[in-house]
């Protein structure tokens, strides 16, 4: 048998408002709120153990450190890298230089908090 990942949780200093963004990044709604001010989204109808991990948005007033040991990768299902790039963009996703090359097939990207996340190239089948 074997584990696999159900939630991720991120930590935010505004819960709601990173909420909406990877809402609409990911095609997700919100599941439900806790009395801590957590916000989990997940894919509508499926919620918490489908075949997509969901999102818990944990309220945190302690400041990042630095570099994330974790981040997300995402890839477009509908249109092609560079159309996902500008929607990214247009919902306040920023570039960030890790120290890329400029050669990657990939684009580093920052929520609105500042926490990195990857578009990938490659476009997959919608769940």
């Amino acid at each position: 048998m074997a584990c696999r990942i159900s939630e991720l949780v991120i930590d935010a200093a505004d819960p709601e408002r990173l909420a909406v963004f990877w809402s609409e990044v990911l095609g997700y709604v919100e599941l439900g709120r806790e009395d801590d001010g957590s916000i989990e989204i997940g894919p509508s109808g499926v919620g918490f153990g489908g075949p997509q991990p969901t999102l818990v948005l944990s309220p945190s007033a302690d400041p990042r450190p630095g570099k994330l040991r974790l981040h997300i990768d995402v890839n477009a299902t509908d249109r092609d890298q560079d159309a996902e790039l500008e929607r990214l963009l247009a919902l306040g996703a920023r570039p960030v230089d890790v120290g890329q090359t400029g050669s990657e097939s990939w684009h580093v990207l920052a929520d609105p908090e500042g926490n990195e996340f990857c578009l990938l190239q490659s476009r997959l089948q919608p769940l």
